[in-house]
């Protein structure tokens, strides 16, 4: 159906030699740091995630490490990058890889796609990264490049478009270097046919790009909207206690799972507090309310609208019937925050009369 072209891979090979950025995991072989990397930079853009990716691998420079670790300490170097799971599971496949293969971590694609967390991208971009595995890596930026490359109008996300993105990928994979092949190919997504406005004219590969020869690169790739975005409203209270704050941790099954915040009434619209919906929350105890500040945080299928309060209320309260802990304002670094709480207690907590 699509004809490959062995030029391609040898002109995208060419290309990613002579132009690859330097990024402190290029190059690396050691597969433990190839899976931070991949991990961390999955739905995160690359300036955003090499601090993170730093600083993790200079706390847990091996699998054993990151595996001693308490879940808490894991999640709180993870603060700010979002998709918690990913550090959740990433925490788990630690442990797995220390109990189950005694702390190395394993060279077969199938035994690699046993570990949580870790799908077929991920999978093949670690064996063949660090252990030479024929298998082609089908990320965001491949998807796209081969869109584009064989003008596939076919919508990306579509039932049976994985099974025709991954033959073809398999097809262009160079067998003698897949690892330095999957990097090139990503790499080339990544940084000239850019979602947008695409870098044509520096483009290795342009005489075969179909997409480029119908007009329609700016187009592909299709990808049809599966999940509309959910607005909530969610209402934090401030209770300070001289020097305390109550936070609580947030349960499964929801956003931020495993981090702290503060004691939350979610609404369904946007209207604000009042005393009465704050008594209610607190089982009927006195209240005095004053709104703070008001933001807005997005999520990928959800619109959250934050307002937080300053709550004064009688300390026996039974809100705090073992949901909330007091937490003294100087260890609140130890606790790991979703970044919109982080960012607005800092603020606070540094400035409280601003408000």
């Amino acid at each position: 159906m699509y004809q490959i072209n062995d030029k391609v891979t040898t002109k995208l090979l060419r290309w990613y030699i002579e132009n690859q950025r330097v990024l402190p995991w290029r190059g690396q072989k050691d597969p433990y740091k190839i899976w931070l990397s991949e991990i961390i930079m999955q739905q995160t853009r690359v300036v955003q995630g090499t601090p993170y990716y730093l600083k993790i691998v200079d706390r847990f420079p091996e699998i054993a490490t990151l595996a001693e670790a308490e879940e808490q300490e894991v999640l709180k170097f993870w603060q700010g990058l979002g998709y918690y799971s990913r550090a959740r599971n990433m925490h788990h496949t630690a442990k797995t890889v220390v109990s189950k293969y005694n702390g190395v971590f394993p060279s077969e694609y199938k035994d690699i796609l046993k570990l949580k967390g870790i799908g077929p991208y991920t999978a093949a971009a670690i064996a063949s990264i660090a252990f030479n595995k024929p298998y082609a890596a089908l990320d965001g930026n491949v998807y796209r490049v081969l869109s584009r490359l064989f003008g596939i109008t076919m919508p990306v996300n579509e039932n049976g478009a994985a099974n025709i993105f991954q033959k073809l990928a398999d097809e262009l994979l160079d067998r003698k270097e897949p690892g330095q092949f999957n990097e090139a190919i990503m790499e080339f997504g990544a940084t000239l046919c850019l979602p947008k406005n695409p870098l044509c004219e520096m483009c290795p590969v342009i005489m075969h790009c179909e997409a480029k020869k119908q007009g329609i690169e700016n187009t592909l790739p299709i990808k049809i909207a599966l999940k509309a975005v959910k607005s909530r409203y969610f209402h934090y209270l401030l209770i300070k206690h001289d020097t305390h704050l109550y936070l609580k941790e947030r349960e499964a099954g929801d956003i931020w799972q495993g981090l702290f915040d503060l004691p939350l009434i979610e609404k369904e619209n946007s209207l604000l507090l009042d005393e009465k919906d704050v008594r209610n929350f607190l089982n009927n105890e006195e209240v005095i309310l004053k709104p703070l500040k008001k933001i807005n945080h997005k999520l990928t299928h959800q619109r959250l609208e934050i307002t937080f309060y300053e709550a004064h209320i009688n300390m026996e309260s039974s809100l705090l019937n073992g949901k909330s802990i007091l937490v003294d304002l100087e260890s609140l670094k130890q606790y790991p925050l979703p970044k919109p709480i982080e960012l607005f207690l800092n603020d606070y907590l540094c400035n409280p009369k601003i408000w």
